[in-house]
């Protein structure tokens, strides 16, 4: 078993038995936790049973109860989820810091107890403290900070190692900005690559370029069409595939947030009196762009970006469920690309309500 966690390879006999992830990049928690669930479920086998607790709601006492009693279950791991948005909840009382220092001490096997905390964790707090002082073997404290480049090439190195290939520096920073620099999606990709070339033992460049950009290239332009016609069921089903192919709610939402800069950029360049056919030509769209940019109003596309950008925070800085938040937003795009009456994507009709 291997892969990348934010640019580490990790390896399964090498995992610590509690994290403590921290820090202002909020959606690489979510990242992580992703490509640790990716990295437990092997083929054929039963992915890693998942549960959440708020410590608000539930106390530490009955979490780690949960965490030493072994569950029923097909899966050989387990990983326990406790989100700590509010500062205060930090300071965990007397007893509850000597329980989670005793169960740090010795961890029940394949639990993997992943505390998040919203923002910075504080140094001084219990929650930390209880951490520090525990075997360096058992916890792994992180701060959540995009990858340095050169640590998930190294990584990516690593992966190929392990499947046979090698490809050089070039060839590795091409797959990885393919993936965005999301260190899941670069794993996903390395495999992808490995298959593609069969028996050969160096990845080039051609072979990136033959099968990773077309289709990342196609993914986006499947979705630009269908935001192009307003079709909102077409769009929907394009990213229901990539939400199986395992992208991202931020890597979808980027895609949404290019297509509507493109129509800024044409309403801008036909604003300050430019040829539409050279505008046109600039943006090499099809005659639905060109439908389109006619179709939504200044004053609508201003708000789509407003209801776009409020998407990405709440994606970044909450536990809400993105694909949801992204299927409501393109069903509101669709009402609008329509000319019906535009309204909130929170209010009204479902996420799937509106062609």
């Amino acid at each position: 078993m291997g892969g990348l966690l934010l640019g580490r390879e990790i390896r399964e006999d090498e995992l610590p038995a509690a994290y403590l992830l921290h820090g202002e990049e909020g959606a690489l928690a979510r990242e992580f936790l992703r490509g640790l669930r990716s990295a437990l479920s092997s083929d054929g086998a039963e992915g890693p049973l998942l549960e959440r607790f708020d410590p608000g709601q539930t106390p530490w006492r009955d979490i780690l109860d949960v965490a030493r009693t072994m569950p029923f279950s097909f899966s050989p791991w387990r990983l326990l989820v406790v989100d700590v948005e509010e500062s205060e909840e930090q300071d965990l009382r007397v007893a509850e810091s000597k329980m989670l220092a005793e169960y740090l001490s010795a961890p029940t096997g394949r639990t993997i107890l992943i505390v998040i905390v919203s923002g910075k964790a504080r140094k001084s707090s219990s929650l930390y403290k209880a951490f520090a002082a525990a075997p360096p073997r058992a916890v792994a404290i992180m701060e959540m900070k995009k990858p340095d480049p050169a640590a998930l090439a190294d990584g990516a190195r690593g992966i190929l190692a392990g499947l046979g290939k090698t490809a050089d520096r070039g060839v590795i920073d091409r797959l990885i900005e393919a993936a965005d620099g999301d260190s899941q999606r670069t794993a996903n990709e390395l495999d992808q690559m490995a298959a593609y070339v069969g028996d050969k033992k160096a990845i080039e460049i051609a072979d990136v370029d033959a099968l990773i950009l077309p289709a990342k290239e196609n993914e986006n332009w499947a979705l630009y069409n269908a935001m192009e016609k307003g079709d909102t069921a077409a769009a929907l089903r394009v990213i229901d595939v990539e939400f199986a192919n395992g992208s991202a709610p931020e890597l979808v939402l980027g895609t949404i947030g290019g297509f509507l800069k493109r129509l800024v950029m044409a309403k801008s360049l036909l604003r300050e009196g430019k040829d539409r056919r050279e505008v046109f030509g600039e943006m090499k769209g099809k005659p639905d762009f060109y439908a389109t940019v006619d179709a939504i109003s200044a004053r609508d596309l201003g708000r789509l970006l407003e209801e776009l950008q409020a998407a990405d925070l709440k994606i970044k800085s909450s536990d809400v469920n993105g694909r949801t938040l992204l299927e409501s937003f393109l069903a509101f795009y669709g009402r609008v690309r329509k000319g019906r009456r535009s309204i909130s994507p929170g209010r009204g009709r479902s996420a799937r309500s509106g062609g």
